[in-house]
């Protein structure tokens, strides 16, 4: 009998398509949010393609004095943030063969945007997923009782879904200790995104690593076809 497949990952905001393939490939997806949100980073931020060349849009967070703030608690500091993220996608991929497909989905969750990040985060995922077929069940790490260090707590969390094997990004190769998995009966496995097609894409040379809305706005429900099931 085949082993529960486990991914655990930090939040994004609008992630790249390799996100999504993590998501697709497992059992059991959880949302690491009960840990200490970093600055600059993935989580209140993405890239898209413009005119003008890559363009990051960043989600403004209160961070003055927050130091050790947990993803979860923190909380944009600009109501005006989504009118202006949405009105920089609308120019930039407004020609594109499928934006308006899914115009509307888009523009009404920018309308109704929560003010906790976790939450803008999770209905950017969840939206994106059931466009992209994707039914993996989604859960919160805050969901489940975990240790704090790092190895500890995902053993912990792969324990509580009983998971059998753990799937990684490939950059946490440098930090995981596969070998204290492989004693607490789970298998290690890293994503591999190498072999990720290009499909057309406006505005340049090809970028793989800009947000998945990219591949919904150029390729619509063929979206799939341009990702690798991991």
């Amino acid at each position: 009998m085949p082993g529960k497949r486990i991914a655990i990952v930090q939040s994004s905001y609008i992630p790249w398509k390799g996100y999504f393939d993590l998501i697709r490939s497992v059992d059991a997806f959880i949302l690491l949010d009960d840990v200490q949100f970093t600055r600059r980073d993935w989580r209140s931020r993405n890239q898209i393609k413009t005119r003008h060349g890559l363009a990051w849009l960043t989600i403004p967070v209160l961070t003055r004095g927050r130091y050790s703030q947990l993803i979860q608690e923190t909380m944009t500091s600009d109501p005006d943030w989504a009118r202006r993220h949405w009105k920089t996608l609308r120019a930039s991929y407004r020609k594109t063969p499928y934006f308006d497909r899914y115009a509307d989905r888009l523009s009404a969750l920018y309308e109704r945007s929560s003010k906790r990040l976790s939450e803008i985060n999770h209905a950017f995922i969840m939206a994106i997923c059931e466009t992209l077929g994707i039914a993996t069940p989604i859960t919160w790490s805050s969901d489940y009782h975990a240790g704090h260090m790092r190895n500890e707590r995902l053993i912990d969390l792969c324990r509580a879904v009983g998971a059998t094997e753990y799937l990684s990004g490939p950059s946490a190769r440098n930090y995981l200790d596969v070998a204290a998995f492989g004693a607490a009966g789970i298998t290690v496995q890293f994503a591999d995104y190498s072999r990720y097609p290009e499909y057309p894409q406006p505005h340049g040379p090809f970028e793989h690593h800009v947000s998945v809305l990219d591949l919904l706005f150029c390729t619509g429900p063929r979206a799939l076809e341009f990702m690798t099931k991991l």
